[in-house]
């Protein structure tokens, strides 16, 4: 009987098969079929294992692909700190040949017919001066090469007729140095360079500095407890300024923790976020930082004072000396005709109330940055006061008061009596059109409906109103006595109408107007709710019906447009 098969690494045995076995075979079989089930029982834990690792392998593999392959953050979410350009591994690459270049220096010692003891450094162009001797270029040769460098040195005394010396010269720089970096960055430790490395090669292998939390202008490098030199990374960043240290086994070099910040955006060449030492949180320095565009006139700073939002919009003089705080966002505007216009908010709110931003901006992307009294703001009364409105609701207005003036004045009557009338109503309506050309509309505009808020475009000067909540009622107009009325709601009209003491003898019964805290004008309502203002109009009386007509709808304009009610 053949064995059973072995397939993809696994032994395949069934129970039957080797019953089977055992019964048909002598006992030299069966031995031989038991060794063969050992050896199958003490093989599957091992090739479980393997799998169970290949598993493994392959979900890491997998894991790091997802984590490799994640998508970068949204760009311009928050800009990065000024500066962070600086460590993408460039001033961690150690140069492959290893040569002397510019910079280095060289210990070289000689005695015998000349004797010197000195370090000499390679110059701009590859070379070092030997006194009394001359240049010798050496930019170039194997640092590990002491050959190739003491024979340079040797062919050069040979020229100057300098000969039975004895030479030592080396590189000064060829001794690694182990350094350690912590503080505020990615990968602290410990790292391998030169002496001659600057502080930038050490970051560089530690990953930079991190950006959320390590500053770029207070490095320090530290000797033994000691403090040996303090870097600020931004002269090096705008002018190549970068102070130089040599490097001793065992120096520390630690990223201190980021100090104030204010970011910058807008036209301006640097967009990014700048970090400020303490005393220079200024307007003028952050101008220095960004180096804002020529054509940036005006700055948009939003921000926090005392716990509360803080807005401000101001020329850029102005701006120079402004002190800053941190957390500050600073940007830097064309204000070209159309670019920012300005809206102030009103009611129930705290902090910041004027708000410059973009034009064509939206009424719930400027809700977010309006503080707002919690537990008073009735935020589903919100209205909008517009410029725009209120000149078109004043234009109505005046169109109906001239057409009740063309009307008044150019009326005929049949007699001298009727004549009488009509001069009195005349008179009358002479001083109610001088009253009614007084009155200024708010420009309301009606935004919410059942708590819902449109989103609607904003117009530059428009004024947000959130309301304060409250449960009294306005009861005003041709009634007996105007106040306000707790709400309940067990009460109708008929009952605030009641507590205000009932209708004068010129009222409108039959023309009532509801106005609810978002503005709404609902006529005739029968139901009220608590913040409602209740408007009586009055009644006119006139023989000439086109004058009440045109009577009524100005008081009504009036009282829609302004919240009063003329009288007559």
């Amino acid at each position: 009987m053949p064995l059973p098969a072995r397939r993809e690494g696994r032994l395949s045995l069934s129970f039957p098969s080797i019953l089977g076995g055992i019964l048909l075979f002598n006992r030299s079989h069966l031995l031989f079929l038991l060794c063969c089930l050992a050896a199958a029982l003490i093989a599957l834990p091992a090739l479980a294992a393997e799998e169970a690792a290949k598993a493994t392998a392959t979900a890491t593999a997998t894991a790091s692909a997802t984590v490799g392959s994640a998508p970068a953050a949204p760009a311009g979410a928050d800009p990065s700190p000024f500066g962070a350009n600086l460590f993408q591994g460039h001033f961690s690459q150690s140069s492959a040949s290893k040569v002397i270049q510019s910079g280095d220096r060289l210990i070289m010692r000689m005695w015998g017919g000349r004797t010197l003891d000195d370090i000499l450094t390679v110059d701009a162009e590859g070379m070092i001066t030997i006194p009394d001797v001359g240049r010798v270029p050496v930019a170039g040769l194997p640092i590990e090469s002491k050959e190739s460098l003491e024979q340079a040195i040797n062919s050069k005394l040979n020229a100057a007729g300098i000969v039975d010396v004895e030479l030592y010269v080396r590189p000064m720089d060829t001794q690694p140095v182990s350094i350690f970096v912590t503080g505020f960055v990615p990968r602290p430790g410990n790292y391998t360079g030169t002496p001659s490395d600057t502080v930038l090669a050490f970051l560089d292998k530690a990953g930079g500095i991190d950006s959320k939390r390590g500053s770029y202008r207070n490095i320090r490098v530290l000797r033994q407890g000691r403090e040996m030199g303090a870097f600020d990374l931004y002269p090096f960043v705008l002018r190549g300024n970068m102070p130089h240290i040599r490097f001793q086994d065992g120096d520390t070099i630690v990223v201190g923790e980021k100090g104030p910040s204010v970011v910058a955006s807008g036209e301006v060449r640097n967009t990014a976020r700048f970090e400020f030492k303490p005393g220079e949180l200024t307007g003028a320095k952050l101008m220095e930082l960004a180096d804002p565009q020529p054509k940036a006139t005006h700055v948009s700073l939003n921000g926090s004072r005392g716990g509360s939002p803080y807005n401000l919009y101001l020329p850029m003089n102005d701006f120079k000396v402004l002190h800053l705080e941190s957390g500050d966002q600073v940007r830097f505007l064309a204000d070209r005709p159309g670019d920012t216009i300005m809206v102030e908010a009103q009611g129930a709110i705290r902090g910041a109330s004027r708000f410059p931003v973009r034009r064509n901006a939206r009424l719930h992307e400027v809700m977010s940055y309006i503080a707002v009294e919690p537990g008073r703001a009735n935020l589903g009364g919100l209205y909008i006061k517009r410029k725009s409105v209120a000149v078109r609701q004043k234009k109505a207005i005046e169109d109906a008061l001239r057409r009740l003036e063309q009307n008044a004045y150019t009326a005929t009557s049949a007699s001298s009596d009727e004549a009488q009338i009509r001069s009195k109503e005349a008179e009358m309506l002479s001083n109610f059109i001088s009253r009614a050309k007084e009155v200024q509309p708010e420009g309301i505009v009606v935004v919410g409906t059942k708590g819902n808020i449109a989103d609607l475009a904003l117009e530059d000067g428009d004024v947000i109103v959130v309301p304060e909540k409250t449960d009294v009622v306005l009861i005003s107009g041709e009634v007996m006595m105007p106040q306000a009325i707790v709400w309940n709601k067990d009460k109708d009209m008929d009952d605030y109408i009641r507590g205000a003491g009932g209708f004068s003898n010129r009222a409108d019964t039959s023309n009532l107007i509801v106005v609810h805290p978002s503005g709404e004008v609902v006529p005739r309502a029968k139901e009220v709710s608590p913040g409602d203002q209740v408007l009586v109009l009055p009644r006119v009386e006139s023989k000439n019906l086109q004058a009440v007509k045109d009577i009524s709808q100005v008081l009504y304009q009036v009282a829609v447009a302004a919240k009063v009610i003329l009288d007559i």
